[in-house]
């Protein structure tokens, strides 16, 4: 488990690498245009907020553990994201293609996520976008054979793996807080949902992921193995009982 200090040290340092060589013109054939466009829009428009519901969840929670130094992390977390949201507007804007301004999914998850000021809520709700944004970038990547865009989309796959580590730190410390019953009914919530969230991801994009080869059964396999790796882990691995000894209730996982 890193500490703030160690995120706000990877993240400072991380936004120096200049991994895209912007002197690459770009090549877009019309059937890559045709079949990735509306979703890099989508997309492009989604990197970019400006995370001010995050950053006053971030507020609350860090005061809660006076913890003065999530709040600068989460800073530069968002910053990172709007760095994602700036490239690939750039490209954008070099092969002559409006950024849009509303996309429904993006609508969608903004709302939603606006609904709650909870710490908790945003990181389970970033961990399970950033899990079918590392699908779909790959994707975007495999649909192309645009240079450019490859070193874009490499460029953000190697910040995502870093961010999906950031926020299932931070929700391991905040499910592990909880009352053993909580865990319990919890670890459902967040397993509702992630696959929830999936399946509107793919209903949106799913023109761009089978671009990239990845039909929905391989896109369900992709995304129930980064389950595993993230919000499985949090299971207890026994079921919750009850017993009574002792005049005691003794709850065991």
């Amino acid at each position: 488990m890193h500490n703030s200090l160690y995120w706000i040290n990877y993240f400072t340092q991380n936004l120096k690498n200049k991994r895209i060589d912007w002197s690459i013109k770009p090549v877009l054939s019309q059937i890559e245009r045709e079949n990735i466009l509306k979703s890099l829009q989508a997309w492009q428009l989604g990197e970019t907020s400006e995370g001010t519901n995050l950053i006053n969840a971030a507020t609350k929670h860090a005061k809660q553990l006076n913890d003065r130094h999530y709040t600068p992390a989460i800073k530069l977390f968002i910053t990172e994201e709007q760095k994602h949201g700036n490239n690939l507007g750039k490209y954008l804007d070099l092969i002559g293609e409006q950024r849009i301004k509303k996309d429904w999914g993006d609508s969608l998850f903004r709302k939603i996520r606006g609904l709650n000021t909870h710490m908790e809520f945003w990181t389970i709700a970033v961990i399970t976008v950033e899990s079918t944004a590392q699908i779909f970038y790959q994707c975007l990547k495999d649909a192309t054979k645009c240079n450019l865009l490859k070193q874009i989309c490499t460029d953000i796959l190697i910040d995502e793996a870093a961010h999906i580590t950031f926020q299932t730190e931070r929700l391991s410390l905040l499910y592990n807080d909880k009352s053993a019953v909580m865990r319990f009914f919890t670890y459902y919530f967040y397993t509702c949902f992630y696959f929830s969230t999936l399946l509107v991801v793919w209903f949106a994009h799913h023109k761009l992921f089978k671009a990239g080869h990845v039909n929905f059964s391989k896109y369900l396999m992709k995304m129930t193995l980064k389950f595993k790796k993230t919000i499985k882990k949090l299971k207890p691995e026994k079921a919750v009982v009850f017993r009574v000894r002792n005049s005691e209730e003794i709850l065991g996982l």
